[in-house]
C-alpha cells in the first residue's frame, strides 16, 4: 500500500494511492484531489494511508450528497418509518439539507461544511426570509443528516461520519404546562358536556398519547379487569388518516385503569350504542372507542383544535392535549411512584427518557427522599436512646 503526490495545477494536487491488484491482475490505483499547499496534500496522503492500514478506507465516489440523501429516503427510510415520520424527513431533506449541502460530493463532505450550514440556518434559515431557524429545528436537521450519513458508513460509501464531529445547537427546553388538581378538575367540568370528556379523562389518568386514544378499539378494553391494551395509534398524513402499530415495543403496553375512568368508559359505551342506533346505516362501525360522530376515525387535527378552544373557554390558555400526558407523569412522580413504573405506563423506550423529560420533578423527589431518610434515622436513634 503506497501513495505519492502529483501536482496538477496551482494549489491543486493529487494523492495517488496504489491499493493492490484488481481481479484481472492490473494495479488498482485511486486518485484523490487536494486543494491547497503541498503540505496539505502530504497530510491527506498520510491520512489516507492510515485509513488503508486500519481498514477504514473507502474508495472515492462521485455521488453527491443530494443523490445519496434521496436514495437513503426512497430506498431505505420509506420502509423503516411511519408515513408521517417519512414526510417530516423528506421535508427536511428536500427543503433544507439538499439546498444547503446537496452539491458536495458525499465522499468529500467535511464537518466544517456541516457546521457552517447549522450556523447559517440559525441566522437566516427561514424560507420566508424573516430570520433564522430555532435551535430545536436545526437539531432535528442534524439528527436526520447524522442518521443518513451513518447509513452511508454502513453501506461502505464513507469511512467515517462527518456529522459525528459537528456540534449541533442545544435548544433550551420549553417549559411544559402541568395541570394542578384544581386545574384538572376545572378542565373536566368544562369538557364534561362534550365528546372530549372521556378522552380528556383518559389522558389525565393514563398519560396516553392523542394518537393512542383515537386509535383505541373496544376490543382493546377489558373493563371487568380494569385494563386497556395499546395496540395501534391513529396518525394524520398528507395522504389521509391511517392506523399504525406503536413505534416501539414498550409503546405496546397494558395500562391499568382508574375506577373513575372505568365508570366513564362504561357510560360512554352506552351513549355510543344509542348514537349508532339513531344514525342507522349512516354509522360506519369500526369498533373505535372515540370515533367521529359517523363512526369514522376522528381527525387528530380537528380533535386538538376543538380541545384547545374548550381549554381557552375554561380559562386555561396555552394548553395542548399532550400536556395532559405531562400532567399525569408529573403527578405520579410527585406522589413518589418509581420512575420505572411511570416509564412503563407512558410507554417510553427506557426509564432514562422519563427521567430526562421530567428532570424538573427530580429535585423535589430528592428533597422528599432526604426528609424520609432523616425521619427514619432520627426515629431509630430515638428508640435506641429510650431503650438504654
Amino acid at each position: 500500500m503506497r501513495g505519492h503526490i502529483r501536482q496538477r495545477g496551482k494549489n491543486s494536487w493529487a494523492v495517488v494511492l496504489d491499493i493492490g491488484l484488481k481481479p484481472d491482475g492490473s494495479r488498482n490505483v485511486k486518485w484523490h484531489s487536494v486543494k491547497g499547499t503541498r503540505q496539505d496534500a502530504e497530510r491527506e496522503r498520510v491520512r489516507l494511508l492510515h485509513e488503508l492500514n486500519t481498514g477504514a478506507y473507502v474508495e472515492p465516489a462521485h455521488e453527491t450528497v443530494a443523490v445519496f440523501l434521496r436514495r437513503w429516503l426512497d430506498g431505505y427510510q420509506r420502509m423503516k418509518v411511519s408515513a408521517k415520520t417519512f414526510e417530516r424527513y423528506a421535508e427536511i431533506v428536500d427543503k433544507q439539507l439538499i439546498p444547503a449541502l446537496g452539491h458536495y460530493q458525499l465522499a468529500k463532505l467535511k464537518p466544517l461544511q456541516i457546521q457552517g450550514y447549522y450556523a447559517k440556518a440559525l441566522e437566516t434559515g427561514r424560507r420566508d426570509g424573516k430570520g433564522g431557524l430555532s435551535p430545536q429545528t436545526v437539531l432535528h436537521h442534524h439528527r436526520v443528516l447524522r442518521a443518513a450519513l451513518r447509513r452511508a458508513v454502513m453501506w461502505g460509501l464513507l469511512g467515517i461520519n462527518p456529522a459525528d464531529a459537528v456540534e449541533p445547537p442545544r435548544p433550551t427546553r420549553k417549559e411544559t404546562r402541568v395541570l394542578s388538581d384544581s386545574d384538572a378538575a376545572t378542565l373536566l367540568r368544562a369538557v364534561e358536556p362534550t365528546r372530549h370528556y372521556v378522552p380528556t379523562l383518559l389522558a389525565l389518568t393514563t398519560g396516553m398519547r392523542r394518537g393512542e386514544i383515537l386509535g383505541l378499539r373496544w376490543a382493546d378494553l377489558d373493563l371487568d379487569a380494569g385494563t386497556l391494551a395499546v395496540r395501534q395509534t391513529l396518525e394524520q398524513t398528507r395522504a389521509g388518516l391511517r392506523f399504525k402499530e406503536p413505534k416501539t415495543q414498550k409503546s405496546r403496553r397494558l395500562v391499568p385503569l382508574a375506577s373513575i375512568a372505568i365508570e366513564a368508559l362504561r357510560a360512554h359505551r352506552g351513549t355510543q350504542v344509542a348514537s349508532r342506533l339513531a344514525l342507522g346505516v349512516v354509522y360506519q362501525d369500526s369498533d373505535l372507542v372515540f370515533p367521529a360522530p359517523d363512526g369514522q376515525p376522528w381527525n387528530p387535527g380537528s380533535f386538538s383544535a376543538a380541545f384547545i378552544k374548550l381549554a381557552v373557554d375554561a380559562r386555561l390558555p396555552r394548553l395542548r392535549f399532550h400536556d395532559l400526558r405531562h400532567s399525569h407523569a408529573t403527578q405520579l412522580l410527585r406522589l413518589g411512584i418509581h420512575p420505572k413504573i411511570v416509564s412503563e405506563r407512558l410507554g417510553h423506550a427506557t426509564t432514562g427518557i422519563t427521567l430526562d423529560l421530567y428532570s424538573h420533578v427530580v429535585p423535589g423527589m430528592q428533597d422528599d427522599a432526604v426528609a424520609q431518610v432523616d425521619k427514619s434515622l432520627r426515629l431509630a436513634l430515638g428508640e435506641a436512646a429510650s431503650g438504654d
